[in-house]
């Protein structure tokens, strides 16, 4: 009997001894690296005996919980590779910038990859975790010029692993990416490609073209990124193996291409990111075109409480647009202003998404034929395209509900909506424009075709208007029960909500009406038909208003 419980008491002491040594990072170690202090033939081990080169640190077996250290502020003029590098969820590899000397401020340190392909390379790793680091690639050297078909400034993809997971970007600014080198000019017609042809510099990418294989938990969270020739952050899945990311907190400003744009992907969370002027023609090695962010072939995506501005192309270039082949997108919560493309673009073959509580200002200015343009701003436009192979095949179950949606006197508000769409809720919306408005034909590539009923199962209720002809009437989509009048928003063509908050309260509070699910839809949206709180956090009680700002006497 003694002997028995002597054994299980040390078998109990065994496992506690292992549960805690798998807990704490007693077996972690520091590497340190120095571009003009350190030497390759250090151990790394220290600030006195630091490698010199991020080649040498790539070489590093890392084991859970090392932490990779680069000399604050210090430029190193190489890449970094991180190949089949394994942490664990309790103790990820940690890469990051320090202060090398006592009283120094921790800056970041800059990676300088013109003329590689790749800035940090992420490859077949899992549980990895990168900040405070400053990355810029612009172009190549003569000798240096390589066959890669693009330069990225972090690149995480899939080679060989099976699963990788548990990734995080954080504090990353990423600068002057492109792929040629200045003077570099990109022919006219390049910008009327789908995507772009040619060779160019991105921000941060992920790839997946791996169906068996899967990415799962990434984050990118509190980055920046400016001028690069094309698109920010760009997620590129096959059969939707890209999953459970987050897009927080980070400011993309002057791409080349979109802001942010995903393709099958599931389960993606974009929020509180700041994205400005996508589509930048302020360098002639850049794209041209793209909206702040677009989605293809994606499901269960919530992006909410950004601000999409600016967004400049002779094609799409809204603030975010739905291309087709998605499922379950909601937009909400989001500011959408001056974007050249518009405000709500869906396209075809797409089932059960949303915009909703957004304020929308001045979107959808472009002019079909004016610089260039090969498609009219529109802000609103349901498409039936699908690709350029198949029939047109409008969205199922779209819903456009309580947005407050802005256009001063210079801009003929245009809205396009394919009779091939099928259902379709546009309720308790603010449509107040200033100046015109006007149907026109969907225009992906060729202009839609007018034939039979404009769509199958619309609800289309209980907005409100500016003026009795606010509305399109050719439209043949008719407002059953429209309220008319001006709410008197506190200012107009700013770019804050509370600039929205209107003013006539009497017109719109509580004149609102619950949203059900269309008929035939045993689906729904993605969270909640109904939600808690506006655009502004106010909460929403039983009786809804009208527009975006729920009003508070």
């Amino acid at each position: 009997m003694l002997i028995s419980k002597t054994i299980s008491l040390n078998y109990k002491l065994i496992i506690f001894f292992i549960t805690v040594l798998s807990c704490t990072k007693v077996f972690a170690t520091d590497y340190f690296v120095h571009p003009k202090q350190g030497r390759d033939i250090n151990k790394g081990l220290s600030k006195n005996d630091a490698f010199k080169s991020l080649k040498r640190a790539s070489e590093i077996h890392f084991q859970p919980g090392d932490r990779l250290l680069l000399a604050s502020g210090e430029t190193y003029a190489e890449s970094l590779l991180l190949l089949e590098k394994e942490g664990t969820l309790e103790n990820p590899i940690l890469i990051t910038s320090v202060a090398w000397n006592s009283g120094e401020s921790s800056m970041p340190s800059i990676i300088d990859f013109k003329g590689y392909p790749n800035g940090i390379l992420i490859e077949d790793s899992s549980f990895l975790h990168i900040s405070n680091i400053e990355l810029t690639g612009n172009g190549y050297y003569e000798d240096s010029k390589t066959d890669a078909k693009m330069r990225c400034g972090v690149l995480i993809r899939n080679n060989k692993a099976t699963l990788m997971q548990h990734i995080t970007i954080k504090n990353i600014h990423i600068n002057n990416v492109y792929y040629e080198n200045y003077g570099f000019e990109r022919g006219k017609d390049e910008v009327k490609t789908a995507n772009g042809t040619q060779k160019y510099g991105w921000g941060i990418r992920v790839i997946n073209r791996n169906s068996e294989a899967i990415i799962d938990s990434v984050q990118i969270e509190n980055s920046s990124i400016k001028n690069v020739s094309h698109t920010g952050i760009k997620l590129t899945g096959s059969k939707k193996n890209i999953t459970n990311l987050t897009i927080k907190d980070n400011n993309l400003e002057f791409t080349g291409g979109p802001g942010i744009q995903m393709s099958d992907v599931k389960s993606v969370h974009v929020i509180n990111n700041y994205v400005s002027h996508s589509g930048s023609t302020n360098d002639s090695r850049k794209w041209g075109r793209g909206s702040g962010l677009w989605t293809w072939s994606a499901s269960y995506v919530l992006i909410e409480k950004n601000k999409f501005l600016y967004a400049n192309g002779p094609g799409d270039s809204a603030g975010a647009h739905i291309d087709f082949n998605c499922d379950n997108v909601v937009l909400q919560y989001n500011i959408s202003a001056y974007n050249a493309g518009g405000f709500c673009e869906i396209l075809g073959n797409n089932f059960n998404c949303a915009y909703r509580y957004n304020i929308s200002i001045n979107d959808g200015h472009r002019v079909k034929g004016e610089n260039g343009a090969f498609q009219e701003g529109k802000i609103l436009w349901l498409s039936g395209y699908q690709g350029t192979s198949k029939p047109r095949k409008g969205p199922v179950n779209s819903y456009i509900y309580n947005n407050t949606i802005y256009t001063d006197s210079t801009i003929v508000a245009k809205i396009a909506i394919d009779n091939t769409s099928s259902g379709i809720l546009i309720a308790n919306n603010i449509f107040y424009f200033e100046g015109d408005s006007q149907s026109v034909l969907g225009d992906q590539y060729k202009p839609d075709e007018i034939s039979g009923d404009l769509a199958d199962n619309v609800f289309f209720k209980n907005n409100l208007f500016l003026r009795q002809n606010s509305w399109p009437k050719d439209i043949g989509l008719i407002d059953s029960a429209p309220l008319i009048g001006n709410p008197n928003f506190l200012s107009l063509g700013r770019i804050k909500a509370e600039d929205y908050m209107p003013q006539n309260i009497k017109l719109i509070q509580h004149k609102g009406i619950q949203i059900e699910m269309l008929p035939n839809d045993t689906v729904g949206l993605l969270q909640s038909l109904k939600l808690k709180t506006d655009i502004l956090g106010h909460p929403i009680g039983e009786k809804l208003s009208i527009g975006a700002i729920e009003p508070i006497r």
